[in-house]
């Protein structure tokens, strides 16, 4: 096997790109970058003397699967939606495939289809989720090995502007889809705390937060809950765990904010508003609130909206977005959530010296030998520039190193999984640490 495919050529696919064009050169891969924009996936390749950029419409069934039969390994940086119609085709063409997104119910369900043709499909191969899964097991599995009993498990992943390069109130810039930061936490969080479920419903997701504390980087923190924490009980073998949490990082503020926009009802993407094209800012923001919100601007009646101060830390947020401008939306018939996804694209638009910055954190409390533990386990990685950041990199890297174990023989689980088993996640993690991901460790006795 020598033949790399890669769908999608968009920011988070850089790192990947370059890796597993360095070690074509040096292996005799050859490496294909298809997409949409042919001259983007060229510009990646840049004359590569083991790559080559093709152009994509991976809507086009024949085009698509013409690219899939001529690789041994598929790629697939595409929207998470259409992995699946990647995947069918790697089933009858007998290719394996790696993507970075959740694996949905109906990836799953074409585990048995790969087994038979030993395939492997490794879905949840980047960041979040990703290195976060690997880097968990791997703790797990070394508290369990040293007769060490789980008894809670907590895990937080936060992508955000580094520190010194925060210039807006909301400190937060885009470092991956804005789409997913917009509709991020639709739905309702599940957890499990002192052996008790939990449920967060979306309109108190943002309200129901606990800090974070992050030794070596400035500033304070914040995490609300994901959608599913009890997904990965069994997933990481902990079925029997009183409490499990895994959890988004914002800053502190941020989340206080983002709830202001879910309650005005800016966050919704399941209807258009007719003739948005000629709408204002200012005039959506006032079709928001009725008879009942008082005040004499429509910033007053917000805050009355709200139930806060006009001059309120959110209200200056808010209008710092641009919220009360008589700009037009321009935008035809568009939802309220795409509306808004539109102006931040402006307001937290990565400027060309910014630098990202990851932070992750595993809090795991243990008893062994009749006392108890909490041990964390924190990343902390800022990228160089906008141009190479650190969310491309840990989104990236742990897909190219696992394209390489796959071409090197090295991985014999078939089907379908995530990188929850130690011949997956021992060398990944043990490579990333040449990338400077490394995790810092801190082991106290609580009890």
């Amino acid at each position: 096997m020598n033949n790399i495919l890669v769908i999608g050529a968009g920011r988070s696919a850089t790192a990947l790109i370059n890796y597993v064009l360095d070690q074509g050169k040096e292996n005799n891969w050859n490496v294909t970058i298809s997409d949409n924009n042919l001259e983007l996936a060229q510009e990646k390749v840049k004359n590569h003397t083991n790559g080559r950029a093709v152009w994509l419409d991976v809507m086009k069934v024949n085009d698509r699967r013409d690219l899939i039969s001529r690789a041994d390994v598929v790629v697939s940086m595409l929207p998470a939606h259409l992995h699946l119609e990647v995947g069918h085709d790697c089933i009858m063409l007998k290719k394996h495939l790696i993507t970075a997104s959740y694996v949905s119910k109906e990836m799953y369900q074409l585990g048995d289809d790969a087994r038979d043709r030993d395939l492997i499909f490794m879905g949840e191969m980047g960041l979040d989720p990703g290195v976060d899964h690997m880097s968990a097991m791997e703790k797990i599995n070394d508290i369990k090995e040293k007769g060490g009993k789980l008894t809670a498990f907590r895990s937080f992943t936060g992508g955000l502007i580094a520190p010194e390069c925060n210039d807006n109130p909301w400190n937060y810039k885009f470092t991956w889809n804005p789409r997913n930061v917009v509709l991020a936490g639709q739905g309702t969080a599940q957890y499990l705390e002192k052996s008790k479920l939990k449920y967060i419903p979306y309109n108190r997701l943002f309200k129901d937060i606990q800090p974070v504390e992050i030794d070596g980087v400035e500033g304070e923190y914040e995490a609300y809950a994901n959608r599913d924490s009890l997904l990965y009980r069994e997933v990481y073998g902990l079925k029997n765990i009183p409490t499990i949490l895994r959890g988004t990082i914002r800053n502190a503020g941020y989340c206080e904010a983002w709830n202001a926009l879910i309650r005005i009802g800016l966050t919704d993407s399941s209807y258009p508003i007719l003739e948005s094209e000629n709408l204002t800012y200012h005039g959506l923001m006032e079709a928001y609130v009725g008879n009942e919100h008082k005040g004499n601007t429509v910033k007053e009646r917000i805050a009355s909206l709200l139930k806060i101060e006009a001059k309120s830390e959110i209200m200056k947020k808010l209008e710092w977005l641009g919220l009360f401008s008589k700009k037009r939306i321009n935008l035809p018939n568009a939802t309220p959530a795409l509306i808004l996804e539109h102006l931040l694209l402006d307001k937290w638009k990565l400027q060309p010296d910014d630098k990202d910055m990851i932070l992750m954190q595993h809090q795991f409390e243990y008893k062994l030998k009749g006392k108890k533990h909490l041990l964390t386990s924190t990343l902390i990685m800022r990228g160089a520039g906008s141009h190479d950041t650190a969310m491309a990199r840990l989104v990236g890297l742990p897909m190219g190193i696992f394209v390489k174990l796959v071409l090197e023989g090295r991985i014999t689980q078939t089907g379908v999984n995530i990188p929850v088993m130690k011949e997956v996640y021992a060398p990944v993690l043990e490579e990333l640490k040449e990338y400077g991901v490394e995790f810092v460790e801190k082991d106290v006795v609580i009890g």
